[in-house]
């Protein structure tokens, strides 16, 4: 394996805050913390969708459940036909 760069550069963003009240790592008074929740939500507004979009996106929803649900009940038809036939013969 060709050893190339290493480019990532640490831009200071915290993409998932382990300061977490009873950890034994905590800083309970940690200014950082509260500024840095301030910083990263203030420029962020999602695009409102359209009832267009909306509808799609339900229904998207809805076929994965259904896709979801059908694969489970085809495993459990199938485990009971097993039963049946050839487990309790």
């Amino acid at each position: 394996m060709k050893e190339g760069k290493n480019t990532a550069a640490d831009d200071g963003r915290t993409i998932a805050d382990m300061n977490v009240e009873g950890m034994p790592w905590c800083v309970p008074g940690d200014e950082n913390r509260a500024l840095h929740r301030e910083t990263e939500n203030s420029g962020y507004a999602p695009a409102p969708m359209s009832d267009e979009d909306l509808k799609s996106y339900r229904w998207a929803a809805v076929k994965a459940g259904l896709f979801v649900a059908l694969v489970f009940g085809g495993a459990f038809a199938l485990f009971l036909a097993f039963c049946d036939f050839v487990w309790f013969r």
